[in-house]
């Protein structure tokens, strides 16, 4: 058992301090920082159908010639990733389906291999995703280029990063040629710990101890000021080196936003036996009184008739092997409740929508002229910004949950009263009380 440095009082709490305050003598602590987080890397010129054809006339492409010009840059690509596999002596595999949990055959081939750092293996599969093509255009009397949803295959590198730990880098090898980078906060912590000699105890993706919960906080609040074009270059270098040379004379550089963020909040408790008695009236009282106003709330909306109309709200229970997961969907947006490795409970917002959202920036039509409140971008520049948005939210969400009692319900207290008396391994009836009726006058 890792001993706390300090106690909840003087830790810096990242959830609201009623709940905390209420289950102080049942909880160690929080931690709140970045889970899983997707970032897209894209080639902006190549990312609509004038900037494709644009540069297809730069680099001396007929139209007629686009499918063989595609297939031999895809090919290069395929070479370039046997290469990189070859002298990291790391297999190569081709997926028969796209439904295959990738991350499971990786980290298999991560234990059968005994590898702990480094690249793990390269997974090959045909997946739907939007590309381009060339038809005729029967009006105009002429090829063009077109943007559609198609299938083409695309390669996944798993990689065990000495500072994120456990990642995974999709790469698109027919065009616009897409990048796409996983990476999990608590994976990343976990490293930031070790180089710190911070004791820890982690189970699966979530801490159930750690030495010094300020110290800890302090290193996930830092995560979120990263210089994320510079992080996610270094890992695009990786595993696509063959990016530098298939534009040349021109260095397209990769444009990096971001998909989806899940941000969650961990409340510690000392014991599975106090989580066990308090979440079970979490999650009912979450199922019963949050209506669409509070989650409209808790994502930081307004409650009015035209955001009710525009958009639907959805709540899912669901029972898994790890514990009951509660969650709140709206626009592409959710917040949810679960409990986890029996003494964790986690809030969680995910964020795939961010445009209904703000931010305090200048304009990008001025970029020097004054700061106001606009659109919250999926750019990476924004995300220090929608890393604060998603704290708010799980604090609206703990600070509606303080409320609920922790103490025995009704029911629960006169189940022991009420309970059928044995004899001899034998029920006892239940007793009938006589009734007297009452003397007619006559």
């Amino acid at each position: 058992m890792i001993v706390a440095k300090s106690v909840i009082t003087s830790q810096r709490s990242h959830a609201r301090q009623s709940f905390l305050t209420r289950h102080a003598s049942e909880v160690k602590g929080t931690l709140s920082g970045l889970d899983r987080v997707r970032f897209r890397g894209t080639l902006r010129w190549l990312a609509n159908t004038q900037g494709m054809g644009a540069w297809l006339h730069r680099a001396n492409v007929w139209l007629k010639d686009f499918k063989g010009a595609a297939m031999r840059l895809t090919e290069t690509i395929k070479q370039a990733t046997q290469q990189l596999a070859e002298r990291d002596r790391r297999p190569v595999e081709s997926l028969a389906s796209s439904s295959i949990r990738k991350e499971d055959d990786a980290k298999d081939i991560a234990q059968r291999d005994g590898v702990t750092s480094g690249l793990v293996c390269v997974l090959s599969a045909v997946e739907p995703c939007i590309t381009f093509t060339v038809g005729p255009n029967r009006q105009a009397m002429m090829r063009e280029v077109r943007r559609h949803e198609g299938k083409c295959l695309h390669q996944y590198f798993d990689l065990i990063d000495p500072q994120l730990g456990w990642l995974n880098v999709r790469l698109q090898t027919w065009f616009p040629l897409t990048v796409q980078v996983v990476i999990n906060g608590r994976e990343w912590l976990s490293r930031q710990l070790v180089k710190k000699g911070i004791p820890f105890e982690r189970r699966e993706n979530g801490f159930v101890d750690i030495a010094d919960l300020p110290a800890a906080q302090r290193l996930m609040d830092r995560q979120s000021r990263t210089h994320w074009p510079r992080l996610l270059n270094r890992l695009r270098r990786r595993v696509h080196p063959s990016h530098q040379t298939l534009f040349a004379p021109e260095r397209l550089a990769h444009s990096w936003s971001v998909d989806e963020t899940e941000w969650a909040t961990d409340v510690m408790f000392r014991s599975p036996e106090a989580l066990a008695r308090l979440s079970p009236r979490l999650v009912r009282h979450a199922m019963t009184h949050f209506d669409c106003t509070d989650v409209l709330r808790f994502l930081g909306k307004s409650a009015s008739v035209q955001q009710f109309t525009a958009a639907e709200m959805l709540t899912h229970l669901a029972r898994r092997p790890e514990g009951v997961r509660l969650k709140h969907a709206l626009d592409r947006n959710s917040i949810k409740m679960s409990d986890k490795q029996q003494t964790l409970l986690r809030v969680e917002t995910t964020i795939n929508h961010p445009r209904a959202m703000k931010v305090d920036r200048a304009s990008e039509d001025d970029p020097n002229g004054p700061q106001s409140w606009q659109k919250l971008r999926k750019g990476v520049a924004d995300l220090h910004r929608r890393t604060q948005i998603n704290q708010s939210c799980n604090e609206r969400y703990l600070e509606a949950l303080a409320s609920v009692e922790a103490e025995a319900t009704l029911a629960e207290t006169a189940a022991e009263v009420c309970r059928r008396t044995r004899w001899k391994g034998r029920p006892v009836p239940r007793p009938t009380a006589a009734v007297k009726w009452p003397k007619s006058p006559g």
